[in-house]
């Protein structure tokens, strides 16, 4: 019997070893492999790219986000190919002043979109979507908030200059260099949770003034805005901040 049993053991230690799955140790318990170095950093290097990828994703929906400009609109403030970041935090948690520079949704087609242009590859919507690339923005558009809710803003006084509430704003510190404050004529005052938009190349900007006749009258929606173009990141030679402007300083509150 002690011979037959030995036997037994024998045979079903040699086939664990023909399978391939180890050994028993000592006491019966099987030994596991240990993963070899090469798979060890793989998996590493697998779990940093996404944890990296989860850190972009989440920094893009609640902090910062990415914009290539495509257009003159807002020289020489921005210039085509500029790339700028957008803070989240307005007007989410933080409120919007006049004088921001804004990224905001194109949901009433100002860009007239025909279904023409065309879409990023399935790879580059990831990219974008994480945050690794940046929006190409168009169905995005960038202005500046020249009236808030409630603002009575008219073009223009005696001096070609634009009025807020009865006073007159120079915005020669933004203003592309020959451009005038607008050679529209309006009067507006904007409605509860509406902006009233314009862009720096004022001769060269399809903003809020060319809408006024359409539905939306002009005015952008406060729920449309994606937040506040705070620096251009790229070209390097391009790189610093987008300060906001005193011009509005002296305008008082909405009555």
């Amino acid at each position: 019997m002690a011979g037959a049993k030995g036997m037994k053991e024998t045979g079903a230690t040699s086939g664990l070893g023909n399978r391939g799955k180890g050994s028993l140790a000592p006491g019966g318990r099987r030994t596991r492999k240990t993963p070899s170095k090469g798979w060890l950093m793989i998996r590493e290097t697998l779990m940093m790219v996404v944890v990296a990828l989860a850190i972009s994703a989440i920094i893009k929906a609640f902090l910062l986000q990415a914009f290539q400009i495509p257009s003159s609109s807002m020289e020489q403030t921005l210039q085509i190919n500029d790339r700028i970041i957008v803070s989240k935090l307005v007007p989410k948690y933080r409120q919007l002043n006049r004088g921001d520079v804004i990224v905001f949704q194109d949901d009433d087609n100002w860009l007239k979109r025909d279904g023409t242009t065309p879409s990023p590859s399935i790879a580059g919507k990831i990219m974008i979507w994480v945050g690794l690339r940046p929006d190409d923005s168009h169905n995005h558009l960038v202005k500046r908030i020249v009236g808030l809710p409630g603002d009575r803003v008219q073009c223009c006084d005696t001096n070609g200059r634009l009025k807020v509430n009865g006073v007159s704003v120079d915005e020669s510190g933004y203003i592309n260099p020959g451009s005038a404050p607008s050679l529209i004529k309006f009067d507006v005052t904007v409605p509860a949770g509406k902006l009233w938009v314009m862009g720096d190349n004022r001769s060269n900007s399809e903003d809020s003034r060319f809408h006024i006749k359409e539905p939306s009258k002009g005015f952008v929606s406060v729920d449309q805005v994606t937040g506040r173009a705070f620096a251009i990141m790229w070209p390097l030679n391009r790189v610093s901040t987008i300060k906001n402007t005193d011009a509005f300083a002296a305008v008082p509150p909405a009555p």
